[in-house]
């Protein structure tokens, strides 16, 4: 396993081809609410698994919090670890950045999982592309 931040053209396309397949694919996701304003602005991470890309996710900075963003992994590589290699790798930038703070929302489903990797709930249950999600934090 491998990862890097995405910061070339080609890596930049696996990032997308990744969160075309998880979210737009997968979950019906719009694609023009999926890659939206923020992409220029946010630092992306791109984990691979033999050699292939099978994970990604963004940071962008909001308020002096490190806001992660479209964490996601293809649905046959789920089984090894990779989320929390992900989220591991988004908090090391903001870490990088200063960043002492993250915030996330998780849709609902995925709820136990960030609560593993140290995230709190602090919302109630709000939709977001007609998935039901939570706002969660966590201190770095």
């Amino acid at each position: 396993m491998r990862v890097k931040e995405a910061i070339d053209k080609k890596d930049l396309d696996q990032v997308f081809n990744i969160r075309k397949t998880v979210f737009v694919e997968e979950q019906g996701v719009p694609l023009d609410h999926e890659l939206d304003e923020y992409e220029d602005i946010s630092n992306h991470i791109l984990v691979y698994y033999e050699n292939k890309p099978v994970a990604t996710g963004r940071l962008r900075i909001v308020d002096n919090i490190g806001k992660l963003e479209r964490i996601c992994v293809i649905i046959d590589y789920r089984k090894y670890g990779l989320g929390k290699v992900v989220v591991e790798g988004l908090e090391k930038l903001a870490r990088e950045k200063g960043i002492k703070k993250t915030k996330l929302h998780a849709q609902v489903q995925a709820k136990g999982f960030y609560e593993k990797v140290g995230y709190i709930q602090v919302s109630g249950e709000f939709m977001e592309e007609n998935i039901l999600h939570i706002a969660m934090t966590k201190d770095l």
